[in-house]
């Protein structure tokens, strides 16, 4: 079966060009879990967040900042989450990740914004 453009999940190398703004983008990378799954259901309701799932991987990506509850993804889970097994639970990000408090990580795509945590 031939793929057609818009099924590509991925730009090809060749049609990437190159520009020279400052891209305010966050987002995060999750091994396919429980977590990661009950991650992913709540942050796709939220406007601005595109979730996309991968055989083995789920992504999160947003604009400026994203703003992970773990009261709200405990209640959903059934269980305890921590910042702490929230970042086991990432496998990558990019941007700034910032643990706010116990209940709130914060992951930043404007450094700037960031910056008040440091």
């Amino acid at each position: 079966m031939a793929v057609t453009t818009e099924q590509r999940l991925f730009t090809p190398l060749k049609d990437i060009t190159q520009e020279r703004t400052i891209s305010h983008q966050c987002g995060m990378t999750m091994n396919d879990s429980v977590e990661a799954r009950c991650i992913a259901e709540i942050m796709e309701q939220r406007p601005g967040i595109k979730v996309t799932y991968l055989p083995a991987m789920i992504r999160v990506d947003g604009e400026g900042k994203i703003v992970f509850d773990m009261a709200e993804i405990s209640e959903a889970l059934g269980r305890e989450m921590t910042p702490h097994i929230f970042e086991i639970s990432t496998a990558t990000h990019y941007g700034r990740m910032v643990m706010i408090d116990e209940n709130t990580v914060i992951l930043f795509g404007n450094m700037d914004e960031a910056l008040q945590y440091e």
